[in-house]
C-alpha cells in the first residue's frame, strides 16, 4: 500500500512539473524580460510548501530522517555558479528538464547522462576537499510548533480560494503557483512514503557507487517520468521531435556542468529547492541566490549578443 501511494505521488510529482513548466531559468528569464517574480516566487514557495509539511509531520509525531547540511563555502558558491550555467546551456534546470521530456524533447535524455558523468569526473577535474556534514539538527528542528498550524490553515485557503481548480488540470497550463504548490505537497508525500528523494542525487550516488535502495529509487524515477509525459499528453503538447546532433550535444554539456556543481555544492537543483532549502540550511539558501545569479547574468550576456 505505502509503495503505491509513493508510486501515485510521484505521477503526480511529475504531472506537476510538466503542467506549470517549474523551471529556474524559465523563473530568471521572466524576471530579466519582464521585471516579475512569479515563477521565481512559486519555486521559493515549493520550498516552504515542504518545509510546512515537515513541520506538520513533526506534530503528529512522524519520525523521519532529516537530510543533513553542509558548511557555507567558496566550493558551495562556485558549485551553485556552474549548477546555474549549466541549466542556461541545457536551456531547461532539473524540473525543466523533466517536463521538456514530458512533451516528447527526447534531446533531454541526454541531460542526466550529461550530469551522470559530470558527478563521475568532479573529483578528477576539480579535486574538491570532501564535504563535511554539519552535526546536529537542521534549523527547522527549532521552529516552533505552532508555525505548522499557521501553514495548516494557509494550505486550507489556498485551496479554497480555487487554487487548484479542476479546469486547470485539462484545459489552459497551471499557474506557476499552483504547479509549485502540487509539486511540495506531492514530494512532501513522498518523503513521508519513501523517504527523502530526489532524482538528481540517485544520479549522483550512482557516480559515486553510493546509491542504497536503488530499485525502488528508479521505479520512483520511472513513475516520475510517466506523469511529466502523461501531462503533456493531458495538454496537448507532446509531440515527436527530431534528435539533432547539436542539441543532443548541447543537453550533454549542459548536464556535465550541472553534475559538477551538484557535487562541489553538494546538491542538484531539485534536492536543493525541494531537500535542503526547506531544512532551512544557510548553504542552501545561499546557493540558490549565487545560482539565480548565474543564470541571470548568464541570460543577460546571450541577449546582448
Amino acid at each position: 500500500m505505502t509503495c503505491a501511494l509513493a508510486f501515485g505521488l510521484a505521477l503526480l510529482f511529475g504531472l506537476a512539473m510538466q503542467r506549470g513548466g517549474t523551471c529556474t531559468v524559465a523563473a530568471v528569464d521572466e524576471w530579466r524580460s519582464t521585471r516579475r517574480l512569479t515563477r521565481l516566487a512559486a519555486l521559493v514557495e515549493a520550498s516552504l510548501w515542504v518545509c510546512g509539511g515537515l513541520l506538520l509531520a513533526r506534530q503528529w509525531g512522524h519520525p523521519m530522517p532529516l537530510p543533513q547540511g553542509y558548511p557555507l563555502s567558496g566550493w558551495t558558491l562556485a558549485g551553485a555558479a556552474l549548477l546555474g550555467l549549466g541549466a542556461v546551456l541545457n536551456q531547461a534546470c532539473a524540473f525543466g528538464t523533466v517536463a521538456r521530456l514530458g512533451s516528447g524533447e527526447w534531446a533531454y535524455a541526454a541531460t542526466p547522462l550529461g550530469f551522470y558523468l559530470g558527478c563521475a569526473s568532479a573529483g578528477a577535474v576539480f579535486a574538491p576537499p570532501v564535504p563535511t556534514p554539519l552535526p546536529g539538527a537542521p534549523p527547522l528542528a527549532w521552529v516552533p510548533g505552532w508555525v505548522a498550524w499557521l501553514f495548516l490553515a494557509a494550505a486550507v485557503w489556498r485551496v479554497a480560494t480555487g487554487l487548484l481548480r479542476r479546469r486547470s488540470a485539462f484545459g489552459a497550463p497551471w499557474s506557476p503557483h499552483a504547479a509549485t504548490a502540487v509539486i511540495g505537497i506531492s514530494f512532501m508525500g513522498l518523503v513521508l512514503t519513501a523517504g527523502a528523494w530526489a532524482y538528481t542525487d540517485v544520479l549522483a550516488e550512482l557516480a559515486r557507487r553510493m546509491a542504497q535502495g536503488l530499485p525502488q529509487r528508479l521505479a520512483l524515477g520511472a513513475a516520475l517520468l510517466a506523469g511529466a509525459l502523461a501531462g503533456g499528453r493531458i495538454a496537448g503538447k507532446w509531440q515527436r521531435h527530431r534528435l539533432r546532433f547539436g542539441q543532443l550535444a548541447r543537453c550533454t554539456a549542459g548536464g556535465l556542468l550541472m553534475g559538477w556543481g551538484s557535487l562541489l555544492m553538494p546538491g542538484g537543483n531539485d534536492g536543493l529547492v525541494l531537500l535542503a532549502m526547506p531544512m532551512l540550511w544557510p548553504y542552501a539558501w545561499a546557493a540558490f541566490g549565487t545560482m539565480v545569479l548565474a543564470i541571470g547574468i548568464a541570460l543577460q550576456a546571450l541577449a546582448r549578443r
